[in-house]
C-alpha cells in the first residue's frame, strides 16, 4: 500500500495534477504518518528524521507545517514552546 500510494503521488506530481490523489487519501496517510511520528518521537526522547536529506524542498516543508498547525488550531506561541522543549538524551 506504501509503494502504491508514494508511486500514484510522484505521477500525479510529475503531471501537474496533485488532485488525482483525493483529500480523503491524503488525510488518511497524513494522519497515519504524523500518529507513528509523534509516537516514536515521544518514545524514543528525540527527534527521528521525519524524510531524507533533500527529498523535501523548504517551501513544501513549511506549507505543510503551516497547514497542520492550522489544523490542529494551534498558535504560533504554541509552536515555539513545543519547538524549544528539551530533548532526551539518545
Amino acid at each position: 500500500m506504501t509503494a502504491e500510494f508514494c508511486a500514484e503521488a510522484r505521477t500525479a506530481l510529475k503531471r501537474g495534477t496533485p488532485d488525482a490523489i483525493s483529500d480523503r487519501t491524503l488525510q488518511q496517510v497524513l494522519t497515519a504518518a504524523v500518529k507513528i511520528y509523534a509516537a516514536k518521537v515521544e518514545r524514543r526522547g528525540h527527534d527521528v528524521a521525519p524524510f531524507a536529506p533533500g527529498s523535501v524542498t523548504a517551501t513544501e516543508t513549511v506549507v505543510t507545517a503551516c497547514g497542520m498547525i492550522r489544523a490542529a488550531d494551534l498558535n504560533m506561541f504554541d509552536v515555539a514552546i513545543w519547538f524549544h522543549r528539551p530533548q532526551g538524551i539518545e
